[in-house]
């Protein structure tokens, strides 16, 4: 799913493809798409985004006479904006606008599965918090403040994923965080999170002799939970090539570089109690849910790039290429192909139990006729339906 960084990245990616683009008309909405018609037409507009959290504002700024319109994107498992020809637009296109050039392009909201949609005006979703990335002061408050809150009596793990007090903060980037600080997951929210009141206040008595630009080397040295909040998604960010780029999916390899956690293999994974994967190293915590068995994730064989490719590709490998055409899926992709690892292929008994028949049965110098094929397929299909399925 989609998380704060490239809901940033998705705002950069409009400002800077359609920053000198003048837009003509209305937005064209698909039959399927989850958001309302938009009641906007004008002869001549711009667009702006500004992301906050997991969600991106679309601002639409008439160049003459009328009102400006707004929308807030919440961009689902799979959303996100590409700029294309209008005449050859992406699937899963579900909301359009067309540019005043010859021939024109389109700016176009694709989501594949149909969970991102958008409303109309320009207020962020209530109950939202500060975003860990703009807003990190205010985000780092809200938090410390309201520790009395029962969001606080979950694992820190799950914690981390209440978009009230981590605006931003998904799957990968809560791996990545618990990781780098070597807290288990399954430790109790409250109890990390109070330890940190105690820290900052014992550092700043230990620093009140240091000069700024040491107080600024230590802390960067040795960040807290709260900071990495901020400064892992940074990281994504402000990368040097960009790892989530709409137009470039083969940066995939660069995110999965950076990934420490998430996924790599090594580590290990456990089902929260909301049914999401979190990854870790060591052990899970004491708020771990019963019953499960920590599994860990095999690194599997690499491929040859100098191989040959295979013209024939089977459906789910052609699924799986056109999700990957889509960077913001590449995170829940991840986590899907580890739970196709973990499903065991079922025996094969039924092939097995007629090989052995066929191999003990004596050998026969007559042919048989031609009505015992008939029989003998019924008696098979018959038996067949006592065998796990194949």
């Amino acid at each position: 799913m989609p998380e704060g960084p490239e809901l940033a990245l998705a705002g950069r990616y409009i400002n800077e493809a359609c920053g000198g683009l003048v837009f003509c008309g209305g937005a064209e909405r698909s039959a399927v798409g989850r958001g309302p018609e938009v009641p906007f037409r004008s002869e001549a507009y711009r667009l702006g985004a500004a992301a906050r959290g997991k969600e991106l504002r679309l601002r639409l700024e008439p160049l003459g006479p009328g009102r400006p319109q707004a929308l807030v994107f919440r961009f689902g498992m799979s959303g996100g904006f590409r700029l294309r020809p209008a005449a050859a637009p992406p699937r899963h296109a579900h909301l359009r606008f067309l540019t005043r050039e010859s021939p024109p392009r389109a700016l176009c909201f694709v989501d594949a599965r149909r969970f991102g949609s958008w409303r109309l005006g320009d207020a962020w979703q209530p109950g939202r918090g500060p975003c860990v990335l703009t807003e990190y002061r205010a985000f780092r408050e809200n938090v410390l403040k309201n520790l009395d809150d029962k969001a606080f009596d979950k694992p820190i793990c799950e914690a981390l994923l209440n978009q009230k007090y981590f605006n931003g903060i998904g799957n990968y980037l809560r791996a990545e965080i618990l990781y780098r600080l070597k807290i288990p997951p399954f430790e109790k929210a409250r109890t990390v999170l109070e330890a940190l009141k105690h820290q900052e206040q014992a550092r700043r008595k230990k620093n009140s002799s240091l000069t700024l630009s040491k107080k600024l080397k230590l802390k960067r040295d040795n960040p807290d939970l709260l900071e990495l909040c901020h400064t892992v998604p940074m990281e994504v960010v402000a990368a040097e090539k960009n790892l989530l780029d709409p137009d470039h999916a083969d940066n995939h390899t660069a995110f999965k570089n950076w990934l420490q956690c998430y996924g790599v293999p090594g580590m290990s994974s456990l089902r929260d109690h909301n049914g999401r994967t979190i990854w870790f190293q060591g052990e899970p915590g004491p708020m771990a849910p019963r019953g499960q068995t920590s599994r860990k994730k095999r690194a599997g064989p690499k491929a040859d790039p100098d191989a040959p490719t295979a013209e024939v590709t089977t459906r789910a490998s052609k699924r799986r290429s056109r999700r990957a055409e889509n960077p913001a899926t590449l995170a829940v992709k991840k986590e899907e192909e580890e739970e196709e690892e973990a499903v065991p292929e079922p025996p094969r008994k039924g092939r097995a139990r007629a090989r052995r028949a066929a191999a003990a049965a004596p050998a026969s110098s007559e042919p048989e006729a031609p009505v015992k094929v008939t029989r003998r397929r019924a008696s098979a299909r018959k038996g067949a339906g006592t065998a796990p399925a194949v």
